[in-house]
C-alpha cells in the first residue's frame, strides 16, 4: 500500500506529519468510541488494554530508534548483517514478554481487578508482531522514507479501529475486553506493511561476512530501552495506579481524562520521530544541531499552551464532545491534565535530543522522576486530583533539571567552540 501522489510543493515531511494528525486522530477516535459504546465501567478494562499497548510501544520504540539510527550510520552489507541481527533479537524480545504476560495473565486480572484474564492472553499474541513492526519502521525512518512509514501507522490505525469494533458491535456473546485485546493483535498484521523487503533473514547473510560494532550498538540499545522504561513508568504509572487504588468508575472516568490530556504528548511523538534522525545525521556531518532543537521545541510548547488554554475555557465542551455526559464530573481536571503532560512533552523533546546526541544524563534524570512520580502517587491519592497534582508537581521538576542540563551542556559546548 502506497500513499497517493501529492503535490510536489509539499515535501515528504509534510506528508508525515499530515498522516500522523490522521493517525492520532483516528486513535481517539477508537478510544471515544469505545469509551460512549462500554459505559466508564467497562472501559476500565479496556484503558488497560491501551494502556498495555501504549507501554508495548514504548518497548517497541527502542528497537526503532535503535534500528533507525543504525540505518542512517550503516550502508551496504554491514547494514544488512545489522538488520538481520535486529530482527532476530526483536522477535525474540516479543516472545519472551508474549510468554510471560501469558504467564501471569491470573495473576494480571487479580492485580487490575479485570473481569477475564483471557484478555491478557489474547493480547500477548500480537506481542512479537510489535517488536518486528517497530524494527521495520525504523528502518523507514532512518532512511527517511516517510511515505511508506507513514503507511504502516495509517494500516494499524485503521484495522484496529474497524476490527475491534465489528468484533465489539457484531459478536455480542465474546466479552468486550477479549473484543478489543484481539482488535489490538490483529491490526499489528496490518501495520507491517509495507514491509522491508531486507528485513527478512537471508542464507547468505552472516555475522561472520562483516563485524558490526556491537559494543557501541549495545550501549546505545541499553540507554535508549532503560529510557523508554522512564517512559513507561511517567506516561502509565498513574492509570495503572488509579485502576489498583479507586473503584472501576473512577478508574474509567480517569482514563477518559488520560486519553484526551495526553493529546498534545501524541502529536510530540510525531516531532521526535523527524527529529533523531535528523539530529543523527547532523552530528554524522559535524554541523550544528541545537537551531532544529529549538525548532521542534518552539513547536510543541505553542501547541502546549494552545491545549491547555482551552481545556480551561470550554473543560465541559471538549470532554462532552468526546466522551459524552457520562464523564462529564471529570471535566474540571482537564487541563490540569493537559498542563502535566504538555510540561512532559516538552521535557521528552529535550531528553531524546541528548540521547540521539550520546549525552546520557537526561536518562538517569527521567529515571528519577518517573520513580518519584510514582511514590507521589502512592504517597498521596486521596482523590483524582491529588493524583493529577502529584503528576504536575514531578512534571515540573523533570523539566526543570532538564533545563539546567541543556543550558550547561549548551555553554560547556560554546565555551569549547
Amino acid at each position: 500500500m502506497n500513499l497517493p501522489s501529492i503535490p510536489k510543493k509539499l515535501s515528504s515531511e509534510h506528508i508525515f506529519m499530515l498522516t500522523m494528525l490522521v493517525v492520532n486522530a483516528g486513535n481517539y477516535i477508537y478510544n471515544l468510541l469505545l469509551g460512549r459504546i462500554l459505559g466508564p465501567s467497562e472501559f476500565s478494562d479496556a484503558a488497560i488494554l491501551i494502556t498495555f499497548l501504549l507501554i508495548l510501544s514504548f518497548l517497541g520504540m527502542t528497537f526503532q530508534i535503535v534500528a533507525a539510527k543504525y540505518s542512517v550510520l550503516f550502508e551496504n552489507k554491514i547494514l544488512q548483517v545489522f538488520v538481520v541481527t535486529v530482527t532476530k533479537f526483536a522477535v525474540l524480545v516479543g516472545f519472551i514478554f508474549g510468554a510471560i504476560i501469558m504467564i501471569f495473565n491470573d495473576h494480571l486480572q487479580i492485580l487490575f481487578h479485570t473481569k477475564t484474564a483471557t484478555m491478557f492472553v489474547v493480547f500477548a499474541l500480537g506481542i512479537p508482531l510489535y517488536f518486528l513492526m517497530s524494527v521495520n519502521r525504523g528502518l523507514y525512518q532512518g532512511k527517511n522514507d516517510l511515505n511508506k512509514m507513514s503507511t504502516t501507522y495509517i494500516t494499524e490505525m485503521l484495522s484496529r479501529l474497524f476490527l475491534t469494533l465489528a468484533l465489539v458491535l457484531l459478536v455480542p456473546t465474546l466479552p468486550t475486553s477479549v473484543a478489543v485485546a484481539a482488535g489490538i493483535s490483529m491490526s499489528l498484521v496490518f501495520g507491517l506493511f509495507p514491509f522491508q523487503k531486507n528485513i527478512s533473514v537471508k542464507a547468505n547473510i552472516s555475522l561472520t561476512d562483516e563485524v558490526l560494532d556491537t559494543k557501541s550498538i549495545i550501549t546505545f540499545f541499553s540507554l535508549t530501552a532503560f529510557y523508554e522504561f522512564t517512559q513507561i513508568i511517567i506516561n502509565n504509572s498513574d492509570i495503572i495506579l488509579v485502576k489498583h487504588y479507586f473503584s472501576d468508575k473512577e478508574a474509567g472516568l480517569y482514563a477518559s481524562l488520560a486519553l484526551i490530556g495526553r493529546v498534545v504528548y501524541f502529536v510530540a511523538w510525531m516531532f521526535v520521530m523527524l527529529l533523531l534522525p535528523k539530529v543523527i545525521l547532523l552530528k554524522k556531518e559535524g554541523k550544528d544541531t541545537l537551531p532544529i532543537l529549538l525548532k521542534y521545541v518552539a513547536y510543541i510548547a505553542v501547541l502546549s499552551v494552545g491545549i491547555i488554554l482551552f481545556t480551561f475555557l470550554f473543560p465541559e465542551f471538549v470532554v462532552k464532545v468526546m466522551f459524552g455526559t457520562k464523564y462529564i464530573s471529570i471535566a474540571f481536571l482537564l487541563w490540569k491534565y493537559a498542563l502535566a503532560t504538555s510540561v512532559f512533552a516538552i521535557a521528552n523533546i529535550f531528553a531524546y535530543y541528548f540521547l540521539s546526541i550520546n549525552k546520557y544524563i537526561p536518562v538517569v534524570i527521567s529515571a528519577v522522576l518517573g520513580l518519584t512520580q510514582i511514590g507521589l502517587i502512592v504517597i498521596f491519592h486521596n482523590s483524582l486530583e491529588q493524583v493529577v497534582e502529584m503528576q504536575i508537581i514531578a512534571m515540573l521538576a523533570l523539566l526543570f533539571f532538564q533545563l539546567c542540563f541543556f543550558f550547561y551542556h549548551n555553554k560547556n559546548s560554546v565555551r569549547l567552540n
